[in-house]
């Protein structure tokens, strides 16, 4: 090992963290049995890091450094533990699974996502502890994506890892009859961390590839334990097909719309190996909201050109998940499809209707500003532009929401290719 700045220790730790946070976690807490105990001594972990590594260099593998250091430090906390009898079989335990070989630790994110999603916890803290613990998501991110205070979200997640503890709530895959439901908690929770790193909530960046990657790791994991499972396949053939389009999104220093991709930097590999899985899930006839969803972005990656794109057929699967799942996003992403395959006057009276619940929502007053533009409605989609740059936390959106609100007085009234930043052509 060779001295190393400052800035290459924070470096180097913030990426190890990125890449294996969930990992090393969910490594602590199969040896403690202990939500909080595994997040203090990793924290241990990295201030013991950040006082080291300048002096005594990086190590080759800082995710099995780090391990040991944190079990080193679960330890000590154990032993200082006036219940010492109690703790003696949580000591042999870490002892006795600390690897020989730093690179080798075992993979327990499986069992720490059913171990978030039991169904002792509410369904709303089973998805915002997992999103925290293995996602590794700030708490004020969490509380973002809850659209709540980060106040309540701590005293949320604080309840939810004291509850685990005193319910002694196992660290096991499950089964029997309680499997399913468990299933579809786990899934909601995999496509939240997706969507996070595909639209983070703050920041410079609009995606954070980690946090896409760990999802996709996690939804083939699962399709592994239940390969018969459709929605479980639809869900990774869904984020596979959105992570494909990742460089054409992010090719520029803003944020680029899915009608103005550059598709030839699209990932045909992982295009391929969604739309088989897809057809695979299909052909089973058991479609499920996933699969409605991930119907949607296969008919946008087939398409050569934006303009080709076949907003008819994407209206009726967004009016079948509609069905399925009434919320207004849904209704938001099918009035965008429908201004284009009905015009978009045919949108404005759907979008009044979603103001309410999705006033503080960022993509609805863009995909609204994009609609009232091409209406000729120039003043209106002038405040519908500020009313969403005033929600964005991301830079990158808030210089393409700047240079749509800019641009707005010289745009011809008629068909246009989709801009809106919705979900629909993100």
């Amino acid at each position: 090992m060779i001295r190393a700045t400052p800035d290459a220790v924070h470096t180097a730790i913030e990426y190890t963290l990125r890449q294996d946070r969930g990992h090393l976690i969910a490594a602590l807490v199969a040896a403690t049995r202990d939500f909080e105990l595994a997040e203090e001594c990793l924290q241990d972990a990295i201030e013991v890091a950040l006082k080291d590594w300048p002096k005594n260099g990086i190590p080759k593998s800082r995710r099995g450094w780090l391990l040991q250091v944190a079990r080193r430090r679960a330890i000590d906390r154990i032993r200082r533990a006036k219940n010492l009898t109690e703790k003696a079989a949580q000591i042999a335990i870490l002892e006795d699974t600390t690897p020989t070989d730093p690179h080798d630790i075992p993979d327990h994110r499986l069992r720490l996502i059913f171990t978030c999603c039991h169904p002792a916890l509410a369904e709303k803290t089973r998805v915002a502890l997992t999103l925290r613990t293995l996602g590794g998501l700030t708490t004020e991110e969490v509380a973002r994506a809850f659209l709540d205070k980060p106040t309540a979200m701590g005293q949320r997640l604080s309840r939810a890892r004291a509850k685990i503890s005193k319910a002694r709530i196992p660290f096991v895959i499950p089964d029997g009859p309680d499997l399913p439901a468990r299933i579809t908690s786990v899934l909601s929770v995999i496509y939240l961390v997706f969507n996070e790193g595909y639209a983070a909530t703050e920041g410079d960046a609009q995606i954070r590839v980690d946090l896409c990657e760990e999802a996709i790791f996690l939804a083939r994991m699962m399709l592994g334990f239940c390969p018969e499972d459709t929605e479980v396949a639809g869900l990774l053939a869904l984020i596979l097909l959105s992570h494909a389009r990742r460089a054409a999104r992010n090719a520029t220093a803003q944020y680029v719309p899915l009608s103005e991709h550059n598709r030839s930097l699209w990932n045909k590999r992982l295009i391929g190996e969604g739309q088989e899985i897809l057809q695979s899930a299909l052909r089973k006839g058991q479609v499920g909201p996933y699969q409605l969803q991930a119907s949607i972005s296969a008919l946008h990656c087939e398409a050569a050109h934006a303009q080709e794109t076949d907003w008819a057929q994407i209206a009726a699967l967004y009016r079948l998940l509609a069905q399925m799942n009434p919320s207004a996003v849904v209704h938001l992403n099918l009035a965008v499809a429908l201004s284009y395959c009905e015009g978009p006057a045919s949108a404005l009276e759907c979008l009044l209707e979603l103001r309410g619940p999705l006033e503080d929502y960022q993509p609805y007053h863009a995909a609204r500003a994009d609609i009232l533009m091409r209406v000729g409605q120039v003043g209106e989609a002038r405040a519908a532009y500020e009313q969403a740059l005033q929600l964005t936390q991301i830079e990158s959106e808030r210089v393409w929401l700047l240079e749509r609100q800019k641009s707005l007085g010289t745009k011809k009234r008629g068909r246009a290719r989709s801009s809106a930043l919705s979900p629909t052509g993100r």
